[in-house]
């Protein structure tokens, strides 16, 4: 029973960062299945079915705030559907563990542009321009998306969020309510894959159910919070944990001393925890200024 409510607050936690942030409810789900020793194909095809209910639930919240660029839903979706249906159904011959740091490497890259920009390049203007994928732009994204979704337990997010928000003219919680609301098809398409290769016998329905029930509470808290946090300072604290997130995968690999890891790790987190001070500094003196100038605005 202790077990359940831990996978239910974990649920309900792993919900929240991921629609506040557009990523995290597989990877956080799917490294609890792993940490209680589930085979890798049955943890993700569990993370899969959970999410069925759970992105449906922070889709219809984040439609309800306004979150969605639905044009981008349905350019996003078909290609992402045919990515987690093939990751699904041949997750066990795919060489996951080769590709993922060079994938997570790209992520960190894309997490400090986002930052950068965010800091010193965003102005509000941007967020009036009609920004749209291209065909040739959302096929390939939407199938990577999808396919490194179902072999890793996770990837949607933390592929299609950094990229949507490294476009100009993209606010963040229109690139976050996007892609949480058309993750729901990614994980209808890969819980298919996974049925049709591994059945339902390796899956615990009971540890589905807790991660469902925590995900389901927290969707309108987070697409809620996504709609009165300003976007440059929603867009730091994404870039930041993009950043925190891939430099995991990419320490792991490429350096052999762990013991130099809760440094670089407190690096990160004290230079992230600055970039969202300067960036809450900037925005209210931006607010301020814009109080200013009204007045002299309206005697004009």
């Amino acid at each position: 029973m202790s077990k359940l409510i831990v996978f239910a607050i974990v649920g309900f936690f792993a919900q929240l960062i991921d629609g506040a942030l557009g990523m995290a409810y597989g990877v956080t789900s799917t490294t609890l299945l792993l940490a209680f020793s589930v085979n890798p194909a049955a943890a993700s095809a569990s993370v899969h079915l959970a999410e069925l209910v759970t992105t449906a639930a922070s889709g219809a919240s984040h439609i309800k705030f306004g979150n969605v660029d639905k044009k981008m839903v349905f350019r996003l979706i078909i290609p992402g559907a045919i990515g987690a249906f093939l990751g699904a159904t041949f997750l066990s011959n795919l060489p996951g563990d080769v590709i993922k740091p060079y994938v997570s490497l790209f992520l960190l890259l894309l997490g400090v542009y986002i930052l950068i920009r965010f800091l010193f390049i965003y102005k509000k203007m941007e967020e009036q321009k009609n920004v749209q994928l291209s065909y040739k732009q959302s096929i390939p994204l939407g199938f990577i998306g999808g396919f490194f979704d179902a072999t890793g337990g996770g990837g949607w997010g933390p592929i299609t969020t950094p990229v949507l928000l490294s476009k100009k003219g993209m606010s963040a919680r229109k690139a976050v309510g996007t892609v949480d609301t058309s993750e729901f098809v990614i994980a209808l398409s890969a819980s298919l894959g996974f049925f049709l290769s591994l059945g339902s016998e390796l899956i615990e329905w009971v540890w589905v159910i807790a991660l469902m029930i925590g995900g389901v509470l927290a969707a309108p808290l987070a697409a809620w919070l996504v709609r009165i946090v300003p976007t440059q300072i929603m867009g730091t604290l994404v870039g930041g944990f993009i950043v925190l997130t891939n430099a995991r995968t990419i320490f792991s690999t490429w350096i052999s001393d762990d013991s130099i890891y809760p440094v670089l790790y407190g690096l990160i987190i004290v230079t992230w925890i600055a970039a969202v001070g300067y960036a809450i500094y900037k925005y209210n003196l931006d607010r301020k200024a814009s109080e200013a100038d009204l007045p002299l605005d309206v005697e004009a």
